[in-house]
């Protein structure tokens, strides 16, 4: 690394740290202040709420990444255009491109961090959020019921049965009091299943029917033909075995799940799992494996915004500037959220809806910072009669 480079990452890495910090400071505050109440009226221990805000780290780093990056580019490069660095720069031979060379390369790497983050890390601190404020404020105990699933209905809409169970947990194969219905075109019950207990065997695919009975329906809803019953603890048949059905644990539970809080690995797994339900069903899962992958790359994209906007000359240039940067960042943030809506209700392709705002963010930076490489002027707002 050239004396140049080292020079220009150390006139950004310390307003970026500062302002990293800060913005992970604010977070920290605001959250503290929705939760404060909650953890004096729980007498929470120092241990408690250091372990909470440690789970919620790797989100508040992923918020914070993007802004502290914007914010640190526009102050080290106004800086030193002010001071005339920058024209000393150019001057002796450097191009633009390759005097940002050390802050693309920034964003390169803040870009492969939030990669980390964003796959499992942050997916799970907003998952468990739930799980350390009720450890807090309610015990051990109560959040151990965090994964348990109560008077769970389900519909698998390809095979047309409807599922209940009292009470299941989330990744185990035994279902407590489960009533399973099958429905004919019309949406009207043919035969029903009672058990005491469901139990799935992954190996063969197979359900295992505990203490129940089996009841037919004819067309008017009456019981039709005789009750086939296996419900005796002692003496005869205690179990029944239905055999070729898709329905699994995970596929009756996954309908309590929630795109926004499932990792990458979920989502791979949850549209493996569901591959046959209705595209309508499965957009928001996958937009969110794609806004996954997408979200990361706003680092970079902030680079190629704020580098060339942070080249500036004169005093009113900088404030243009960063109003110009600002006013771009919340207007891709609006676009974001847009098209993240748009995408989960699966009115565009998940890839256009995860991907989209980045390209659009990326191409404009770079449009900008070929303007500012070719010494030409950036295209300015002005709302005055020529």
């Amino acid at each position: 690394m050239r004396l140049l480079d080292r020079y220009v990452l150390r006139n950004f890495l310390e307003p970026f740290f500062i302002c990293f910090s800060a913005f992970l400071g604010i977070l920290l505050i605001f959250d503290l202040n929705d939760n404060l109440t909650d953890f004096l009226e729980a007498k929470a221990k120092w241990k408690q709420i250091g372990f909470y805000y440690l789970h919620q780290l790797p989100h508040f780093c992923l918020l914070s990444m993007p802004l502290g990056l914007l914010l640190a580019l526009l102050y080290c490069l106004s800086k030193m255009s002010r001071s005339n660095e920058v024209i000393t720069m150019l001057t002796s031979g450097r191009s633009v491109v390759r005097l940002l060379a050390p802050l693309i390369f920034c964003g390169v790497f803040a870009t492969g961090i939030c990669v980390f983050l964003n796959y499992e890390l942050a997916p799970q601190a907003d998952a468990v959020r739930k799980a350390d404020i009720e450890r807090i404020t309610k015990g051990e105990k109560r959040a151990e019921n965090l994964n348990l699933i109560e008077g769970h209905l389900a519909k698998d809409r390809m095979t047309n049965r409807v599922w209940f169970t009292r009470k299941m947990r989330m990744g185990e194969n035994d279902l407590v009091d489960a009533h399973v219905t099958q429905l004919n075109a019309n949406g009207e019950p043919v035969t029903r299943w009672y058990a005491k207990r469901a139990v799935y065997d992954r190996r063969d695919a197979k359900w295992f029917l505990i203490l129940g009975r089996k009841v037919s329906f004819d067309g008017e809803g009456n019981i039709e033909g005789e009750i086939e019953d296996w419900s005796k603890e002692t003496g005869g048949r205690s179990t029944h075995t239905l055999k070729g059905w898709s329905e699994t644990p995970y596929r009756i539970a996954s309908s309590t799940m929630e795109a926004e809080q499932l990792t990458v690995p979920q989502l791979r797994t949850y549209l493996a799992q569901n591959a046959d339900f209705p595209e309508p069903q499965l957009a928001a899962f996958r937009t969110h494996l794609q806004y996954r992958w997408a979200l990361p790359l706003t680092c970079l994209s902030v680079v190629f915004i704020a580098a060339p906007l942070g080249i500036v000359f004169t005093r009113r240039a900088v404030l243009a500037s960063v109003a110009s940067s600002i006013f771009i960042f919340f207007g891709y943030l609006f676009l974001m959220f847009f098209m993240l809506a748009l995408g989960k209700g699966n009115h565009v392709s998940p890839i256009v809806a995860g991907w989209l705002p980045n390209a659009l963010l990326l191409m404009l930076g770079s449009y900008l910072l070929y303007l500012r490489s070719t010494n030409r002027e950036l295209p300015k707002l002005s709302f005055r009669r020529k």
